[in-house]
């Protein structure tokens, strides 16, 4: 176990904790959190022995294997897949030594090395690092280019692989889905829910924490509060706590009453009656919340148009891409205002170029697309945040902007996005990702726009400035267009999904489970069709070759089948102790004062224990899915 004792740390004259008490046992899964700057990233330099405490004790066991996920960005001329295996330290000393004493001809040296590495599992290693790169969204053929080759944020991606693939006791991930997209998370997720060891998280992903941890660890204050189940039970327990509080009262009402009007106006809005009620739930959530964040320090919105044109943006018959390459055919989309467009597709299939084309970056290849008269385009992508003037200040930013208008003025909406007294006045090459990121957002905002065009908007943001920018959305009149790797700001903002895959832009009549399940099938087409190419030297006609092939699919049936039997088992197990529990709490006596304790843990477990549940029946109606897949493959190649 984890076990921090009267811990105090300090980094430079900033106390980060003091007198600090947690224990973590082996095998929970746990998310840190608590306001940017406030030691998480530190904790963990602790953990991995880089610091020693300033005073108490940071406890684990001496014999745990640590993996954890670095920040550093090398340009290695190495390829992607040897930068993966190296994560493993143990396989390649192995390797190595192995290596050393078959050119040293060492006979028994050897034998011996191979069946140490025999049990590392070395012969399946090459194997086992490419699907982490699949699942990571890497293309076969990119897992053998050097690591110079790719961007930052894919750097990124193959430090996170190499972490996983180290065999470890204690996993440290800081911040892992900040460069992944959609389908690289959903997989991310399965990953995590099935690794065996102590997790500590950090994340400002509230789905993905509430999707694979049990716990969540706050530090606030210089002290570390551990809540037991995901992000959703600590944020409902917190509200609890606060909305005692005068002030958290007071901004619940304010917070309701707009809420209550943003869902009356969706409810005469939504046209899905599936997406709406998805969609009703998760403002109605947000509303119970509000208390969790009356602390924020962000609270903001998009001034309102001037004028606004219907349509806003009509695109008829488009075909989209670069120069000659085409990635898009026969895009058809009319933009009124108030429209709330979620896209969705593979990572690729031309998300990006779409919104690139609303906004004016790209121009179609042919096709038709007209522009309102009026409209005003709020474009928002990582890549702007390089645009910003790295010697200017967010204050000289918006007097570039609005040279008339009062200082204080300027100030006061720049405080909205945190960016106060001194911060003001400071040069933006100073400052995180994070904050170029509200920086960028704060000049939209005053933009005016009409038309929200925003891609990944979240990465770079803390828990608080999603939640302020969900609110921001909801508020605002005219259009959005968003891709997102946040479920929530996607569950929250949007009233319909695109599907942008195999080269079309289609409606997508579901919500975000559906679409889990869709991408399921759209891997596991994938694979067919990759398996197909790979053996497509082969005689189709040959009856063998049709042999080979339905024993290969009985071989990847028989795991399936295991784990979705294995899961049924597990559910029917939880069930039990569900019903057991749920038992104790119909008992009237329990709700006596003096068994308040009980109570409490009882209601604690049965919130755990459901929350386990609806991760478990997920996982089984995946695992169904995929053998369903696998027996209609089966009864086809027989």
């Amino acid at each position: 176990m984890i076990r921090l004792q009267n811990l105090t740390l300090q980094r430079g004259p900033q106390r980060l904790l003091e007198d600090a008490e947690m224990t973590l046992h082996a095998g929970h899964k746990a998310g840190l959190i608590g306001a940017n700057g406030a030691g998480k990233s530190t904790l963990f330099a602790l953990l991995l022995g880089e610091l020693t405490p300033d005073s108490g004790d940071c406890l684990l066991p001496a014999d745990w294997r640590i993996a954890h996920m670095r920040q550093e960005i090398d340009a290695l001329e190495r390829q992607a897949v040897e930068y993966v295996l190296d994560g493993d330290t143990h396989l390649r000393r192995v390797q190595a030594e192995l290596a050393r004493a078959e050119a040293a001809e060492d006979g028994a040296a050897v034998a011996r090395l191979h069946v140490e590495l025999d049990s590392l599992d070395g012969y399946t290693a090459d194997a086992r690092a490419r699907k982490l790169l699949a699942g990571l969204g890497f293309e076969n053929a990119q897992m053998d280019r050097l690591v110079s080759d790719f961007s930052g944020g894919w750097r990124m991606r193959l430090n996170l692989a190499q972490a996983l693939m180290c065999p470890s006791d204690l996993l440290l991930l800081d911040e892992p889905t900040n460069h992944l997209d959609l389908d690289a998370i959903l997989w991310l997720e399965g990953w995590l829910k099935s690794y065996a060891g102590t997790l500590l998280l950090i994340s400002h992903d509230r789905d993905f924490l509430d999707a694979v941890v049990d716990h969540v660890a706050h530090l606030d204050q210089q002290k570390l509060t551990l809540y037991r189940g995901g992000y959703s039970a600590f944020e409902r327990t917190r509200a609890e706590r606060l909305a005692q509080q005068q002030q958290a009262y007071e901004k619940q009402q304010a917070q309701r009453a707009h809420m209550e009007k943003y869902i009356a106006r969706f409810k005469a809005q939504a046209t899905k009656a599936r997406q709406a009620q998805s969609r009703i739930k998760a403002l109605e959530r947000l509303e119970e919340l509000a208390p969790a964040h009356v602390d924020s320090p962000f609270d903001f919105s998009f001034r309102e148009a001037h004028k606004i044109s219907s349509p806003l943006l009509d695109l008829s018959e488009g075909r989209l891409g670069y120069g000659e390459t085409v990635i898009l055919e026969n895009v058809k989309l009319n933009l009124a205002p108030g429209a709330r467009i979620g896209l969705l597709g593979p990572n690729g299939a031309g998300k990006s170029t779409l919104i690139k084309n609303l906004s004016n970056e790209l121009s179609p290849i042919s096709g038709r697309l007209q522009r309102g008269e009026n409209l005003v385009v709020g474009y928002f992508a990582q890549h702007q945040l390089d645009s910003l003037d790295d010697k200017a200040s967010p204050l000289l930013h918006f007097q570039r902007l609005a040279p008339t208008e009062r200082e204080q003025t300027l100030r006061d909406f720049l405080g909205g996005f945190d960016f106060r007294g001194p911060r003001c006045d400071e040069p933006v090459v100073n400052f995180s990702g994070g904050e170029k990121a509200r920086l960028a957002l704060a000049l939209i905002a005053w933009g005016r726009p009409n038309l929200l065009l925003l891609d990944e908007p979240t990465n770079h943001l803390d828990l608080e400035m999603r939640l302020a920018l969900t609110m921001a959305l909801q508020e605002f009149e005219g259009a959005v267009v968003v891709v997102s790797h946040d479920r929530h700001l996607l569950k929250s903002t949007t009233d319909e999904f695109l599907l942008v895959a195999d080269g079309r832009v289609q409606p997508f009549d579901g919500d975000l489970e559906d679409y889990s399940r869709w991408l399921i099938d759209f891997r596991s087409r994938q694979a067919v069709s990759n398996q197909v190419v790979a053996e497509g030297a082969a005689d189709r006609t040959d009856k063998r070759a049709q042999r080979q092939a339905a024993a290969a699919l009985r071989q990847q049936l028989a795991p399936h089948k295991r784990q979705a039997e294995k899961l049924e088992k597990e559910l029917g197990q939880l069930h039990e102790k569900l019903a057991a529990v749920e038992t104790k709490l119909g008992d009237s006596d329990l709700y006596d004062a003096s068994r308040k304790n009980e109570l409490r843990d009882l209601l604690a477990e049965q919130g755990t224990l459901k929350s386990r549940e609806a991760a478990l029946e997920e996982q089984w109606m995946e695992a169904l899915e995929i053998l369903e897949e696998l027996q209609r493959q089966l009864e086809e190649a027989s």
